[in-house]
C-alpha cells in the first residue's frame, strides 16, 4: 500500500542505522529508497573511501550535495551520509523537509559499523573521531530534525515502527 507522503530524510552519525532503517521504512511504506552514499558509489564506480583518498573530501562533499539534492526531487525515503547536513547547501535543502534524526550512542555505533577502514573519516582513532564529529554535528542534526528517534539498544523493527508512526502522524 503506497502512502501519500513527501520525502522522509534520515540523518545521523555513522552507525545510527540510517541505511538499514531507511530500506525497511521504504519497503513498509511502499516507497522508493535512496542512500546518498550508495548513489555516489554507483555513479562514480568507486567506493566513498577511494573518492576521499584519490580526490579529497571537498570533491566527495560536492558529489554528496548533488546526490542529496537529486534524491529530494521525488517522494521516497532518503538516507544521507553523516556529514551531508554539515554542507550548507544540503542543510538548506533539508530545512523544512520531514527529517528524522537517528540518534545513537558510541557503544551501539561501534558495534554496528566496527569502525573499520570503510569509513574514511573514522580511519584514525575511530572512537575519538566519532565522538568529536558527533559533538560538532549534533546541533545541526537537532536543528534540522522534525523528529528524533533514539536507536541505542533498540531493534531495527522498533526503530522502523517509531519512524513510520511519526511519519503517519504528520
Amino acid at each position: 500500500m503506497s502512502v501519500d507522503i513527501p520525502t522522509v530524510v534520515l540523518i545521523g552519525p555513522p552507525g545510527a542505522g540510517k541505511s538499514t532503517v531507511g530500506r525497511e521504512v521504504a519497503r513498509r511504506l511502499d516507497l522508493p529508497f535512496t542512500d546518498s552514499d550508495d548513489l555516489i558509489e554507483s555513479e562514480q564506480g568507486v567506493t566513498i573511501s577511494e573518492i576521499f583518498v584519490e580526490q579529497g573530501e571537498a570533491v566527495f562533499r560536492a558529489l554528496e550535495a548533488d546526490a542529496v539534492a537529486r534524491s529530494l526531487q521525488q517522494p521516497g525515503v532518503v538516507a544521507v551520509g553523516g556529514g551531508a547536513p554539515m554542507t550548507p547547501s544540503t542543510a538548506d535543502l533539508l530545512d523544512g523537509q520531514p527529517v528524522v534524526f537517528l540518534s545513537v550512542a558510541i557503544a551501539d555505533a561501534a558495534g554496528r559499523v566496527g569502525f573499520d577502514g570503510n569509513r574514511p573519516l573514522l580511519a584514525v582513532n575511530p572512537r575519538a573521531t566519532w565522538t568529536r564529529l558527533m559533538g560538532e554535528r549534533r546541533a545541526t542534526y537537532e536543528r534540522l530534525a522534525t523528529w528524533t528517534v533514539d536507536t541505542a539498544g533498540r531493534t531495527v523493527a522498533d526503530v522502523v515502527a517509531d519512524v513510520i508512526g511519526l511519519v503517519r502522524e504528520s
